[in-house]
């Protein structure tokens, strides 16, 4: 780098840190700092909304501290008529302030159904894909305590089992990088008002207000609960409990993976015992999935109806022999052992 962009470079850099000056905002990035915890380089998912603008400033404050290197992604899921554009306009703000963003397309055929799930679905892939071009194992993105509350009510609208129900935890491992959400605990006025301050705008996306969506109804749906005295600190708490529980199960479930099941060393194939299916539901249900997941190289879990049905034939069957296909895997039942092959 040349010593005028150098000089160009520390200014910007001087201009963002001036923002900590700000009382809240300062109290805002000690709190993300004592969370984010990294001494690694990170990737940055950057919507342009005020919630990842937010993180955008808070990482780009924090890559500058520790001296280590940040990456920011805008996807660009090509989903509405302006969506490029927008693209590119949050690219250019970001880089007002001296954080350079690259923009990821979404290219291929897009759904008519189950638009948002497939798109964060999508977005995760594209920046896992990144992620692993440029060796790093962390992803940082904008989820505040209210996606939390979204998410536990979404859940439950759908019967979700417990590890549907906080599924949004602080960090979570996909396809060997971990997704991580500094902000879980911040509040989304808090971080409007670092995106107001910092960035003095950010992109309003109008599907937000869209009613066609599950997500935008639920958000609609807790104010009115609010309305009529729901305490967020107490679903908090509940959500909470609700961890430590599904914490316990996890053990069991890996206690129950490594006693009574044996993995090839390719991972193409994994025997099963008898005694793998004799836990409680939860745990002999959770235990397939994992498997399937790992011999059938999915991103994502099978539906569970799915694995319930597998199960159900597994345990009820008393024939000595049955072959059942899912999740990518055949399931091969041979007297009283499992076997699950990678299909073919």
């Amino acid at each position: 780098m040349s010593p005028k962009n150098l000089n160009v470079s520390s200014k910007t850099h001087k201009n963002l840190l001036n923002n900590l000056r700000d009382k809240r905002i300062l109290q805002a990035y000690k709190k993300f700092e004592k969370i984010l915890d990294l001494n690694q380089d990170f990737v940055v998912s950057v919507s342009g909304g005020s919630d990842s603008l937010a993180l955008s400033f808070l990482a780009k404050i924090y890559s500058i501290k520790k001296s280590i290197n940040s990456y920011y992604f805008i996807i660009d899921h090509r989903l509405r008529k302006n969506s490029s554009s927008e693209a590119l306009s949050v690219k250019k703000l970001l880089k007002k302030y001296g954080i350079n963003s690259i923009i990821l397309k979404w290219h291929g055929k897009k759904p008519i159904s189950n638009i948002q799930s497939l798109a964060r679905n999508k977005r995760y892939n594209l920046l896992i894909d990144q992620a692993k071009k440029l060796k790093i194992k962390n992803i940082l993105t904008g989820h505040h305590v209210d996606d939390l509350y979204e998410n536990f009510f979404i859940r439950l609208s759908r019967g979700s089992g417990l590890n549907g129900l906080i599924s949004l935890s602080e960090k979570t491992l996909s396809d060997k990088v971990n997704i991580v959400r500094p902000l879980i605990s911040f509040e989304k006025k808090h971080l409007n008002y670092i995106t107001t301050n910092v960035f003095k705008s950010y992109m309003e996306d109008p599907s937000n207000e869209d009613n066609k969506f599950k997500r935008v109804r639920i958000r609609k749906l807790i104010k009115h609960f609010q309305k009529d005295g729901l305490d967020k600190n107490k679903l908090l708490t509940t959500i909470k409990n609700l961890k430590d529980s599904n914490e316990t199960i996890k053990f069991y479930i890996a206690k129950n993976l490594k006693d009574n099941s044996y993995i090839y060393k390719d991972k193409r194939k994994i025997i099963l015992n008898e005694e793998f299916f004799n836990q409680p539901h939860e745990v002999t249900f959770r235990s397939l999935s994992e498997i399937i997941k790992l011999v059938g190289n999915k991103y994502y879990s099978v539906r569970g109806k799915k694995i319930d049905t597998v199960i159900d034939k597994l345990k009820g069957e008393n024939r000595i022999y049955l072959k059942l296909t899912l999740g990518n895997c055949i399931v091969y039942k041979v007297n009283q052992s499992i076997i699950v092959l990678k299909e073919h």
